[in-house]
C-alpha cells in the first residue's frame, strides 16, 4: 500500500492500487464525498465512501476540520471537478472536530475579514488563502538559500542580542534580566547595566549587517537570513515589530556590482517560486482580482499579480540617480497639482512610497534602482562620494510596494568612517570591533538588505504585511 501526500496522489497514475492518506476534512456532502486536504497542496482529494456499508457513528464524526485516515483504491474520477479519486475501503477518525464549535471558527464560514483571521492565527493556515501564502513563503525561503549557495556564499548566523544599533535609529527592544521593580542604580539615579546579565545595555538586533561585514572581510561573500526587531510604533499595513531580513555582504564589490547582484537575486527567487508554486500563485492572483473589483476604481491595482511578477522578471531595472529622480518628481503632474501627500520641493527630501511608485509605475514603467542618496538621510556606514554630500547608497523600487531593497557600498576608509560616527554621536568604543576591520586589510565592499516579508507580500499580492508572516508581532499585539 502506498502512503502518500495529497499532492502526490493528485498527480499519480497508479490506478487500481491501494493508497493510504491522512488529512483534514474540508467538506463532506451527500454522506458520500469527502474533500480531504493535508496542507501539501491547494487542491483537495475526493474520497468516496460506501455510506451503506459504513457505520453511522463514523459518518456522524466526519465533520469539517476532523482529522482522518483513509485507505482505498485510486481510480479515475467520473466527475468533472477532479482527475482522480480514492474509493475508500477503510476510514479512521484520528481527531474529532465538534461541528458546533467549527461553525464559530474560520473553518466553516465562507467569508471572514482579514482582521478576524488574524485573531485566530493558529487556525488561519487551514484556509485556502493562508495555506497558499505559507507554501509560497516556504518556497521563497528555500530559493533564497539555493541562490546564495549556488553562488558560493557562506551562510552566517549573526547575533540576535546585540550592544550596537546598526541603523542609528534607536528604536530597539531592550534585553535585560534585571528586576524592573527594583533595578540597581548608579549614583546619578540611572540604571546600572554593569550588573545586568551581559554587563552592559543590550537590545534585540535591528540588522545583522555590521557583523556580516566582518565575516565578508574574511570569507569573501556571506549572507544572513534571520529575525530582526524594530520597536517602531507604526500600526500600518507595511510594518512589523519582528520580521526576517536577507542581508548579503561581499568583499571587493562596488555599488554597481551590488546592484547587479540584487537584481539577479530577486529575479532568481521570483522565477523559482513561479515555477514551483504555480497553483498557489494562480489562486492568489484570482483572489486579488476579486478583491480589487470591490474597491473604488482609483484604489485598484494597475496590474494583476502574475502581470506584476512578470513585469519584474521581463524588464531590466532602470538605474537612476537620486538627483535625477528628484527633478522628475518636482516636475511631475501629481507634484505640481499637489496630489502627492508629501510635496517634493527641494533636493534632500526623503522619498515616500507614493514617490517611489510614481517613478516605477507612471514614469519609467519598469523596476527602478535609485542611487547616490543625500548623506543626511542615510546611515553612517555608507560610503561618502567625492562631492561630500551624497553616499553610495541604492534602493530598489517595485510596483505596488515601493522600496523592496536597500543597500550600499560600505565606507571602507577608517578616517572618513570615524568622522561620520563623530558627526552622528556614535561612540567609537561601542563599535571598536567594526572600526578594526578598516585597520586590517580594508577594501571596497558592499551589501544590501531585503525584508523577507516585503518580498512575500509582493509575491502573493497581499495588501497587509501581517498576513504574510505566521504570527505577526505589532504594537499592542504579541498573541500566540
Amino acid at each position: 500500500m502506498i502512503q502518500a501526500k495529497v499532492a502526490e496522489i493528485l498527480e499519480s497514475d497508479q490506478f487500481l492500487q491501494e493508497h493510504h492518506v491522512k488529512g483534514w476534512v474540508r467538506s463532506f456532502r451527500s454522506n458520500r464525498f469527502i474533500a480531504l486536504n493535508d496542507g501539501s497542496t491547494l487542491k483537495n482529494l475526493q474520497c468516496v465512501i460506501d455510506f451503506e456499508n459504513t457505520d453511522e457513528e463514523t459518518i456522524n464524526r466526519i465533520n469539517v476540520g476532523a482529522a482522518i485516515s483513509v485507505k482505498g483504491t485510486l481510480k479515475e474520477s467520473l466527475g468533472s471537478q477532479q482527475r482522480v479519486e480514492i474509493e475508500v475501503s477503510e476510514i479512521q477518525i484520528l481527531g474529532d472536530a465538534n461541528p458546533e464549535e467549527v461553525k464559530l471558527t474560520i473553518l466553516s464560514p465562507k467569508k471572514h475579514s482579514m482582521e478576524k483571521l488574524r485573531e485566530q492565527a493558529h487556525l488561519r493556515v487551514r484556509t485556502n488563502t493562508f495555506g497558499a501564502i505559507m507554501r509560497v513563503r516556504s518556497k521563497l525561503s528555500f530559493a533564497v538559500h539555493k541562490y546564495f549557495q549556488e553562488k558560493n556564499f557562506y551562510h552566517v548566523h549573526t547575533p540576535i542580542i546585540t550592544g550596537s544599533d546598526a541603523e542609528g535609529a534607536g528604536e530597539m527592544f531592550r534585553v535585560s534580566s534585571l528586576d524592573m521593580k527594583n533595578p540597581p542604580k548608579n549614583e546619578d539615579g540611572s540604571i546600572n547595566y554593569k550588573e545586568d546579565f551581559f554587563g552592559k545595555e543590550t537590545n534585540l538586533t535591528v540588522s545583522g549587517q555590521l557583523e556580516a561585514e566582518t565575516f565578508a572581510l574574511g570569507l569573501g561573500q556571506v549572507y544572513t537570513f534571520g529575525p530582526t526587531f524594530r520597536a517602531e510604533n507604526s500600526n500600518t499595513s507595511r510594518h512589523l515589530a519582528e520580521f526576517w531580513m536577507i542581508e548579503p555582504e561581499v568583499a571587493f564589490c562596488d555599488l554597481d556590482q551590488n546592484m547587479d547582484l540584487a537584481e539577479d537575486f530577486i529575479k532568481y527567487v521570483l522565477r523559482y517560486v513561479m515555477e514551483h508554486s504555480k497553483d498557489d500563485l494562480e489562486f492568489l492572483a484570482e483572489r486579488q482580482e476579486k478583491e480589487d473589483q470591490l474597491k473604488p476604481k482609483a484604489e485598484r491595482s494597475d496590474m494583476g499579480l502574475m502581470e506584476k511578477l512578470n513585469f519584474v522578471l521581463e524588464n531590466n531595472f532602470k538605474r537612476v540617480s537620486y538627483t535625477e529622480a528628484i527633478e522628475i518628481l518636482k516636475n511631475s503632474k501629481p507634484n505640481k497639482k499637489k496630489k502627492f501627500n508629501y510635496i517634493i520641493e527641494e533636493w534632500g527630501a526623503d522619498l515616500q512610497s507614493e514617490h517611489e511608485r510614481y517613478l516605477v509605475e507612471k514614469h519609467f514603467k519598469t523596476p527602478v534602482i535609485l542611487f547616490d542618496y543625500p548623506a543626511k538621510i542615510k546611515a553612517f556606514y555608507m560610503r561618502l562620494n567625492e562631492d561630500g554630500k551624497t553616499v553610495r547608497a541604492m534602493d530598489i523600487l517595485f510596483p505596488g510596494i515601493g522600496e523592496i531593497v536597500g543597500g550600499s557600498q560600505r565606507e571602507e576608509r577608517l578616517d572618513v568612517l570615524k568622522e561620520k560616527m563623530k558627526e552622528l554621536n556614535i561612540p567609537e568604543e561601542e563599535l571598536w570591533w567594526y572600526l578594526d576591520t578598516r585597520k586590517f586589510g580594508t577594501c571596497v565592499h558592499s551589501g544590501f538588505g531585503l525584508g523577507f516579508e516585503r518580498l512575500v507580500q509582493f509575491t502573493t499580492g497581499m495588501g497587509n504585511i501581517r498576513d504574510v508572516i505566521p504570527f505577526p508581532r505589532t504594537p499592542q499585539n504579541a498573541e500566540f
